[in-house]
């Protein structure tokens, strides 16, 4: 072997190594859409990738994986979900109520899983997720929920809101609010979606939530 190629063969070797040891840590998961590890991906990918870990999410748990395949929307779909998630206008649990509603209406478990535990950490009535699950409408709800919950279901099952119920949203949450809502629900939306054509594994262990809606 010669020293030229001796000396290529250490500086890519060098390469490599820095390369993996400055990779992010994270674990991928999914099922149609195979995951992805760091080495393979494409620039964008590593992009999108490093931009969702150094954000406020800090996390590529549910539907990177997938969004993933079309890196340049996906890093503005996370960037777009970190701000639905994080600078809500509202009270958290009515944030979370908007996101349970929403992801109960397509039946998805993964993202259900996850705001479950994060509805009951922001103090959601259980009563009212429990209903939710169900499929039934929550017997107690303070104003502001009731608002929330039938601006969500309203808007989910006719696809239009009813002046009764616009107003009735505008008066308890204000305009930004009502926006916000409408912002929130849109993003789980296509998270569930995405989740949904992927069939996102739950974690090990874990027992789907949600019955069949009838």
């Amino acid at each position: 072997m010669n020293l030229k190629l001796a000396l290529a063969m250490a500086l890519a070797l060098a390469a490599a190594t820095l390369a993996a040891q400055n990779a992010p840590v994270f674990q991928l998961r999914g099922d149609r859409f195979r995951p992805l590890t760091w080495q393979e991906m494409t620039p964008a990918q590593k992009q999108m990738t490093q931009n969702v870990l150094g954000g406020e999410r800090g996390s590529m748990n549910g539907a990177y994986n997938v969004l993933l395949r079309s890196p340049e929307m996906g890093d503005l779909a996370q960037k777009y979900g970190a701000h639905t998630r994080f600078h809500f206008s509202l009270r958290q649990p009515l944030k979370e109520l908007a996101i349970l509603t929403t992801v109960r209406y397509w039946n998805s478990q993964y993202p259900w899983y996850t705001h479950h535990l994060m509805a009951l950490d922001a103090g959601l009535n259980p009563a009212i997720i429990d209903a939710l699950a169900a499929g039934t409408r929550p017997a107690s709800m303070e104003p502001d929920e009731e608002a929330v919950y039938d601006f969500c279901r309203e808007l989910l099952e006719t696809k239009q809101v009813s002046d009764a119920t616009f107003r009735k949203a505008v008066d308890r949450l204000g305009e930004r609010g009502v926006v916000d809502v409408i912002g929130v629900m849109g993003y789980y939306q296509l998270v569930a979606m995405a989740l949904n054509v992927d069939r996102y594994p739950l974690p090990q262990g874990v027992r789907p939530e949600l019955p069949p809606l009838r």
